[in-house]
């Protein structure tokens, strides 16, 4: 009698039937438990038969994904991959119309399983596919929904990566193209057909040049002028696809090209500042445009500056003439050594390192070229706020004078540091700056603020020369404190600097080092020690709380737009996590009863993270990324079984895993524990002494007194 591990008990399905109830042993092979069922139905060849989930994506069971089914599966008796996929190419190929669409639903529906997928694929079905959509109008421009149907096939056949974009034809590209370019065709047409052609460009260099050639910035830019937010977050999604797999000499051109038909504004108006709140997608494709744009400036970034360039040298003149004699002649001044003096002394005032040869304070990369760039906008666009910096200093003591052309450089420096200026995106970020959008010209009106930043953060510190480094490390926590509130505009962004003055800063540091420091005596000491327990014990109910009321968790795919969700849910008895697929992605909780599956918390052997996570191992492609691997956990369990998570965010994370530690009994050490112990332990050490508000507290105890002579002193009742 096989072991009760290997037994599952299940619930097995055949239209017009009852339902067979069916123990599976798994070391049987499947080929003849499929030969069962059909006996049990009286089915003659059972070959053509095999087993499949009956809810969600209801994909076929192979001998290598038999394991994963549990106790109380309800599966169904089909036609085997191999079947299904010829009977559907026939059908496809030869029916009428009306077949044809019902035909198309179901290999929509059946080609997100990669058995049928494989299988389909091998009958050259992809090669089908094509052919039908670069028909076109001869056989599909009067029936729409079969076309969206036949592309959203498509998308999933290709999707599974077992046949290269490369072998799309240049006749189906043109045919999607078309769709791009028609101002009324159907939503669902162009949907499918902006996320083949944005697939086609990430995934095919050779075919990059010929989409780029087909669908135009204007035909991009017009969709994200509708209503429509999917289709907006498709159509940025071709945009930056266009932009990032663009040939380095041509990205300036591209750029160009979008300034023109202002794409920037267009962006602004109707989307970050459009009807619909910015959905998770979005919200990741401006942070794409928004990195990518910025890395249009990595070329002047890393450029040095060569100092027998004249026209190089130009710039550092014309920043003098700005600054100190913008209605004389350069060439007034008579004599050479006169000339150089005078120059020499200007350049000191305008705070260069080299007072004889500014050139050489721009050859060290980053932040090169571009340091001198946003000085030459700042003295060109902002005249009287250079001009105002650089003579108030120039009036100053020496010892307290700011060097603006110091100051100017190690600034652009950390700019490009704070916002990864050449780095590319991160597939988990969506933190984009809604201010970046507002300006053709984002970068450098952003140095524009924050010089000014410096200048007044230098008086309200009364620095010297000795004091620069220290300056810029305020100056950088500065821009760090209050980029995170994301303002809407550079003026929400000058508020919020004034706020985070010089005294305001020191305030804060003061707080969060007394947050970390307070009460440090002994007597305190024990009493946090004592209130402690209570406190983690608090936290870990909350975790268990929040394990209890369920999360989702996104499935990786190549695209992000096609997501698929499963949900998670702790039982109320804390014995049982119970999962499941999710096909309507809902966004409140999801009941027990339609979690299909089940892990005792008993049979949980480890929890791991990271790169020892086995979905981390498997996909290559996910190694290199950084974001996805801090939110990757998995849970181990009898027998040899996995359950694999891609938390949505480093807060979930952490909930989730503090949780299923607290389950097995282990320390809860995330990150959010850590913090949540501090400020708890904090506020309730604060909330126990009161009472002793500015009451000195020893750092011993008291001396214990001798005793006393005699106890005399004690009532007797009489």
């Amino acid at each position: 009698m096989p072991p009760p591990s290997d037994i599952v008990k299940v619930a097995i399905e055949w239209p017009g039937t009852n339902a067979q109830l069916l123990e599976i042993d798994q070391k049987r092979p499947l080929a003849s438990i499929i030969k069962e069922v059909c006996d049990g139905w009286s089915l003659p060849n059972p070959e053509f038969y095999t087993l499949r989930y009956a809810d969600g994506p209801q994909l076929y069971i192979t001998e290598q994904t038999r394991s994963d089914i549990k106790n109380g599966t309800i599966l169904q008796l089909a036609v085997s991959p191999s079947r299904a996929a010829r009977q559907l190419l026939d059908r496809i190929q030869s029916s009428p119309t009306e077949p044809r669409l019902e035909a198309m639903k179901e290999l929509a529906k059946l080609s997100a399983d990669v058995t049928f997928a494989t299988e389909f694929i091998n009958m050259e079905g992809v090669a089908v596919l094509t052919r039908l959509v670069e028909a076109g109008a001869k056989l599909l421009s009067h029936y729409s929904e079969t076309l969206a149907f036949t592309l959203t096939a498509f998308l999933e056949l290709m999707d599974h990566g077992i046949v290269s974009w490369d072998l799309v034809s240049v006749t189906f590209i043109k045919q999607i193209a078309g769709h791009v370019s028609q101002p009324l065709v159907d939503v669902s047409i162009l949907q499918r057909s902006l996320a083949i052609l944005e697939s086609v460009v990430l995934n095919s260099q050779a075919l990059y040049h010929k989409v780029a050639q087909e669908v135009t910035v204007g035909q991009l830019t017009a969709h994200l002028q509708v209503s429509n937010q999917e289709i907006q977050t498709y159509s940025i999604a071709l945009i930056n696809a266009l932009f990032l797999k663009a040939p380095e000499d041509q990205r300036q051109a591209m750029a160009n090209a979008f300034a023109q038909k202002h794409l920037r504004s267009i962006i602004l108006n109707h989307v970050i500042r459009g009807n619909c709140p910015i959905k998770t997608e979005m919200a990741h494709q401006l942070y794409v445009f928004q990195v990518l744009t910025f890395n249009l400036l990595e070329e002047r970034m890393m450029t040095k500056m060569d100092p027998n360039d004249q026209a190089q040298r130009d710039v550092i003149f014309e920043l003098r003439r700005i600054a100190f004699d913008a209605d004389s002649d350069p060439g007034a001044v008579s004599g050479t050594e006169r000339r150089r003096a005078i120059y020499t002394k200007d350049y000191k005032m305008l705070g260069f390192t080299n007072h004889v040869n500014p050139a050489l304070d721009f050859t060290q990369t980053p932040p090169g070229m571009l340091a001198l760039d946003n000085m030459l906008y700042l003295a060109k666009a902002h005249q009287d706020t250079y001009v105002r910096i650089v003579l108030e200093n120039s009036s100053r003591e020496d010892k307290h004078e700011c060097p603006f052309g110091r100051g100017a450089i190690e600034l652009t420096k950390a700019l490009c540091e704070i916002l990864q200026v050449g780095e590319l995106p991160n597939e988990g970020r969506s933190d984009y700056h809604p201010m970046f959008f507002t300006h053709d010209r984002a970068f450098e009106e952003l140095f524009a603020v924050c010089i000014q930043l410096l200048n007044k953060t230098w008086k309200e510190m009364r620095a010297t020369a000795e004091d620069f480094n220290k300056v810029m490390q305020v100056v950088r926590e500065q821009i760090t404190r209050a980029l995170p509130s994301k303002p809407n505009s550079l003026d929400q962004l000058k508020s919020k600097l004034r706020g985070l003055g010089y005294a305001e800063i020191l305030r804060l540091r003061q707080a969060e080092r007394l947050h970390q420091d307070d009460f440090q005596s002994a007597a305190i000491v024990e009493l946090r020690e004592k209130i402690q327990p209570e406190i983690l014990e608090l936290i870990k109910q909350q975790r268990l709380n929040r394990l209890c009321e369920g999360g989702r968790f996104r499935k990786v795919g190549n695209r992000r737009r096609q997501e698929r969700f499963w949900y998670c849910r702790l039982a109320l008895n804390h014995k049982v996590l119970h999962y499941g697929d999710l096909d309507d992605r809902p966004d409140g909780e999801v009941t027990f009863e339609a979690l299909q599956d089940k892990i005792p918390v008993a049979d949980i052997k480890a929890i791991v993270t990271g790169k020892d996570c086995p979905h981390m191992r498997e996909k290559s492609a996910l190694k290199q990324n950084k974001e996805l691997l801090e939110l990757a956990f998995s849970i181990l369990y009898d027998p040899d079984e996995t359950l694999n998570f891609i938390a949505p965010n480093k807060y979930e994370y952490c909930i989730w895993l503090d949780g299923l530690c607290a389950l097995l009994g282990k320390e809860m050490g995330s990150e959010l524990t850590k913090s949540d112990l501090d400020t708890l332990l904090s506020m309730e050490m604060k909330l126990r002494l009161l009472d002793l508000e500015n009451v000195h507290i020893p750092e011993a105890p008291p001396p214990v007194p001798k005793e006393p002579t005699s106890y005399d002193f004690v009532y007797h009742y009489g």
